[in-house]
């Protein structure tokens, strides 16, 4: 059971990616290459997790997939919603400052101490009790600011639609949209909390993440247009449907 939700979050994140791949190459907006380097990475730590749940964790393992599933992913997720909140400048002064801590999370991953003790190749292991202070401080940080950016998004963009909703036939789809993606984020924000309410049971970690990423990329899809491969996702910030080589995103 876990093995197979962790293959339906590689799978739905992969997915993912690429749909934001294909948008960031027909737009060259910011905010769709933040989120497909943002997708790229958790596809990556879901594929480690599926790597560690059917051949058994240890060290290296559980290294990789805290670096990509704990620590980097969530912040590049978040700088999308930075670029269509705050504008490009201050998305590209966010993004300056992204790609050094980026590389100093790889270099602290790579080198932190781990309690070997605590890495059982049945289970996944916990961040708590495997690594010291700083790598849980840089995936707490990491985790709720990005979060916390997508978040205000799609709230922003739900209080937005919700006012509209008589004046714009697409505020409705918008909304729900903007809805999945404020829900699934918090779920992937509570898979910690569902293990531990399920007595520390895998399988509710594994499912907060496939079902998280899912919830999601259904917002994503609802949000799509489907009478042009053109047309960028008509939700943005201002609660118009802005087209073609205008800013427009999910949140």
């Amino acid at each position: 059971m876990v093995a197979g939700y962790a293959f339906i979050a590689t799978a739905v994140s992969t997915m993912f990616a690429q749909a934001t791949g294909v948008r960031w190459a027909q737009t060259k907006q910011p905010h769709q290459r933040a989120w497909t380097i943002a997708l790229a990475l958790f596809a990556l730590g879901a594929a480690m997790l599926s790597v560690g749940v059917t051949t058994g964790w240890d060290g290296p393992k559980y290294r990789a997939f805290y670096l990509l599933g704990a620590i980097v992913n969530v912040p590049w997720l978040g700088l999308g919603s930075v670029y269509l909140l705050a504008g490009e400048a201050w998305g590209r002064r966010i993004e300056r400052l992204l790609w050094p801590l980026t590389g100093l999370a790889v270099g602290v991953m790579c080198t932190a101490p781990l309690n070997a003790k605590a890495i059982d190749p049945l289970r996944v292991p916990n961040g708590k009790e495997a690594f010291g202070v700083f790598p849980r401080a840089l995936a707490g940080a990491g985790s709720s600011l990005g979060a916390l950016m997508v978040l205000a998004g799609a709230v922003m963009s739900i209080v937005r639609y919700a006012r509209k909703r008589r004046e714009d036939p697409r505020a409705a789809t918008m909304l729900g949209a903007n809805a999945c993606i404020a829900f699934g984020t918090i779920i992937l924000g509570s898979t910690g909390a569902l293990k531990g309410i399920a007595g520390g049971q895998d399988g509710a970690f594994a499912l907060g993440v496939a079902l998280g990423i899912s919830v999601i990329y259904a917002g994503f899809v609802i949000a799509s247009p489907r009478n042009s491969r053109r047309t960028t996702l008509p939700v943005n910030v201002d609660g118009s449907a802005l087209t073609n080589s205008k800013r427009a995103g999910i949140l």
